[in-house]
């Protein structure tokens, strides 16, 4: 039974609208009755959509990690649960080896040093040497 976690719709429910978007989501044309009613394009002389307007889009690598280790954090983060902290790094392995985690994570977990706590995944980040955010103050 797949999990909602906190949509408030339930299987029933969910069931029920699946049957009635059937039509619209297998149907390779329009299904409105109305012209009016269809969604419409952006029209050519309207802008593009921008976050921030006037400057450049350049992604979601704060400043002070890479890439790599944003994933490599989130990935973590949510093989790991909330519930493991404080851990050390063989509750960390175990953790990661009951919730089916990638090779690469179990590897990574590995280099973490016997003896020390940590208290949330930013700590066995900034362990491992994947980096963190730099805070403003």
């Amino acid at each position: 039974m797949p999990e909602h976690g906190r949509d408030k719709i339930s299987p029933i429910r969910d069931d029920e609208i699946a049957s009635e978007m059937s039509g619209e989501l297998n149907a390779n044309r329009s299904t409105r009755a109305q012209e009016e009613h269809e969604l419409q394009p952006p029209g050519e002389d309207q802008p593009e959509n921008d976050r921030a307007p006037g400057t450049t889009l350049t992604g979601g690598t704060p400043t002070g990690i890479t890439a790599e280790g944003v994933e490599l954090r989130s990935a973590l983060a949510r093989h790991l649960g909330r519930g493991l902290y404080p851990a050390d790094r063989s509750a960390v392995l175990a953790t990661l080896r009951a919730n089916h985690a990638p090779d690469r994570l179990l590897e990574l977990a590995r280099r973490l040093p016997e003896g020390e706590s940590y208290g949330n995944v930013q700590a066995i980040a900034d362990a491992l040497g994947l980096g963190g955010e730099e805070r403003r103050t």
